[in-house]
């Protein structure tokens, strides 16, 4: 995965994080994170077949926190929070593991009237891998 310093286009920002509600409240230390959404676009001429487009958006390894556990980045058995409090909050862009977590699709209507899926996973708190600090649209994995 590589990514670039730099300030991310506002209108590109909302399009691949809109807001939209996952449906769900984590349980516990989980966190629900919104995974960017991909453009189905070509590049260099290339037709990508739709099974590469899905491997590429469920492979996608960078995120927003949407909602947080009560029991997130807290002890579990004293219930208090970590000396170093939370290592992420609600709009944080973090990385994710490219497998594993919880995942599904929610359908929001765009301007032509059809449907594009944003993407959810809820996953356990000591599980997000980092915070990004750089642009959250220049990340691009490599599958």
């Amino acid at each position: 995965i590589s990514g670039s310093e730099g300030v991310p286009d506002q209108q590109e920002l909302k399009w691949a994080f809109p807001d939209v509600s996952p449906g769900q409240k984590p349980f516990g230390g989980r966190v629900v994170v919104q995974l960017r959404r991909i453009k189905k676009t070509t590049a260099s001429k290339i037709i990508l077949v739709a099974e590469t487009k899905e491997t590429e958006k469920w492979q996608n390894m960078i995120g927003r926190v949407v909602e947080i556990g009560p029991l997130a980045f807290k002890n579990r058995e004293t219930m208090e929070s970590w000396p170093e409090g939370s290592w992420a909050n609600v709009g944080d862009y973090v990385r994710v593991p490219k497998w594993g977590g919880d995942r599904w699709e929610r359908e929001v209507p765009n301007e032509e009237g059809n449907e594009d899926p944003v993407l959810f996973m809820t996953i356990n708190d000591h599980e997000l891998i980092a915070k990004v600090t750089d642009d959250p649209l220049s990340f691009k994995a490599y599958v």
